[in-house]
């Protein structure tokens, strides 16, 4: 074991000695952080955001929950993924018991009919912008705040709907 984790140390030291890991990642996370802001910027009237996690090199995202979300005790993440480099929309629940609900109740929607099984993060996943083009900063923010809404939303009804 000590001498895989000191080879990826290795490689490790390598990839920051050459500086451009830290450039990206610090970019990624300023971004996100943007995205927060432009998405509060429009949208404080129907939803609020939560902090910006930044992950471990992984995930990072901020959730953000309207009224009905927070008494099902669910919220919303907009969800850079870090190895896939793509933009997703997850549904997360409180707890483990919330999760399991709406896992039971999701898991034949069209959000996750290709699943076998729970994702390890949340109820549902959603890809919103699969390879996002950096160079068209402005552009991007608009795309991934606007498909996390319109599919927010959908998700949204579709839980209110079965509710009746």
């Amino acid at each position: 074991m000590s001498e895989k984790i000191n080879v990826c140390i290795s490689i490790y030291k390598e990839q920051i000695k050459n500086g451009k890991v830290q450039k990206a990642y610090t970019f990624l996370l300023k971004y996100i952080m943007q995205v927060k802001t432009s998405f509060e910027k429009s949208f404080s009237k129907e939803y609020s955001c939560g902090y910006v996690s930044p992950g471990y090199m992984d995930y990072s995202y901020f959730s953000f929950a309207n009224e009905y979300l927070r008494g099902e005790k669910l919220r919303f993440g907009i969800v850079l993924n870090h190895s896939e480099m793509r933009f997703e929309l997850w549904l997360m629940g409180q707890n483990k018991e919330i999760q399991n609900r709406y896992w039971d109740i999701l898991k034949s929607s069209k959000w996750n009919e290709s699943r076998t099984k729970k994702p390890q993060y949340a109820e549902l996943e959603i890809v919103l912008i699969d390879d996002p083009n950096f160079e068209k900063i402005d552009e991007l923010t608009d795309d991934v705040i606007n498909r996390a809404v319109t599919e927010a939303e959908e998700v949204i009804a579709y839980l209110k709907k079965l509710e009746q």
